[in-house]
């Protein structure tokens, strides 16, 4: 297994930043077991959650066993707390950066492929919300979504007084990072709201796999997205588990994820 730490310069922040990436070119030979495939991998582009960085992934999961046992780069950068969205007031694009920059940066740097059908884009928490907005915003990029904990706030926030609080952050917190709070639900910024153009536009919709545990804090909002995409008539995958907002979920439920994005329904009928 090999691991990098990138640090390049990025346009659409504006400055240096940090990724950490997982590339298993070098896995042994294990008598007994089949050799695995070379050429252009699969990549995977995993985002952290709130208050996190580039090495929670790392640090926390068993992300490189993972990786290394299914032949799949793996891409985690930092997205700070920010939500994976642009910050078009201080010219920091967060979103173009994810969707956009850091594909085009890694397919040049690292052997992956670059066919759509081989691009996912996953994370947990507020990860979990960039990786579901991202991967719709920029569905002509991504394949497949991977979505943990997912923190879909945007019903909770929108339309928010200015005295409002809550246990993570309060408005001023909240219209930085999603603008007018007042214009939030079918703005680009809303997964709902994106969902439905790409249906309008009759465009390819990525592949979802969905899931939470059930003492989570963020069920009733994750549920919510199940029963707007089965309303929409949107095949996905979406499950629940014993467990809360935790490294034993998501380890448990990355690894079944991983399974799902290697899986035969997803490799054809994608794109």
């Amino acid at each position: 297994m090999a691991f990098f730490q990138v640090n390049f310069y990025s346009k659409t922040l504006k400055r240096l930043v940090s990724f950490n990436a997982l590339i298993p070119v070098d896995a042994p030979e294990i008598p007994g077991q089949e050799k695995m495939e070379q050429g252009p991998m699969k990549s995977l582009y995993l985002l952290h959650g709130y208050s996190g960085n580039h090495m929670d992934w790392v640090t926390g999961s068993k992300i490189q066993e993972l990786s290394l046992t299914h032949h799949i780069a793996v891409f985690m950068p930092s997205g700070e707390n920010n939500f994976y969205l642009d910050d078009t007031d201080r010219g920091q694009l967060y979103a173009e950066f994810i969707g956009n920059e850091l594909l085009e940066f890694t397919r040049n740097a690292f052997p992956i492929s670059t066919k759509k059908e081989d691009t996912f884009i996953g994370g947990l928490s507020m990860g979990g919300y960039g990786a579901l907005r991202n991967g719709l915003k920029y569905a002509d990029n991504f394949s497949g979504i991977i979505a943990l904990s997912s923190a879909l706030i945007t019903r909770n926030i929108a339309g928010i007084p200015v005295d409002f609080k809550d246990p993570i952050a309060d408005y001023k917190y909240y219209r930085s990072v999603f603008g007018d709070l007042n214009e939030l639900l079918g703005s680009d910024k809303d997964p709902e709201a994106l969902l439905l153009q790409l249906k309008q536009e009759n465009a390819a919709i990525p592949h979802i796999y969905m899931a939470c545990g059930t003492e989570d804090f963020l069920l009733r909002e994750n549920r919510e997205y199940h029963a707007f995409l089965i309303d929409q008539g949107i095949e996905h995958t979406y499950v629940e588990g014993p467990g809360t907002h935790d490294w034993n979920f998501w380890n448990e439920y990355i690894e079944k994820a991983f399974k799902w994005m290697l899986s035969e329904d997803v490799s054809r009928e994608c794109c």
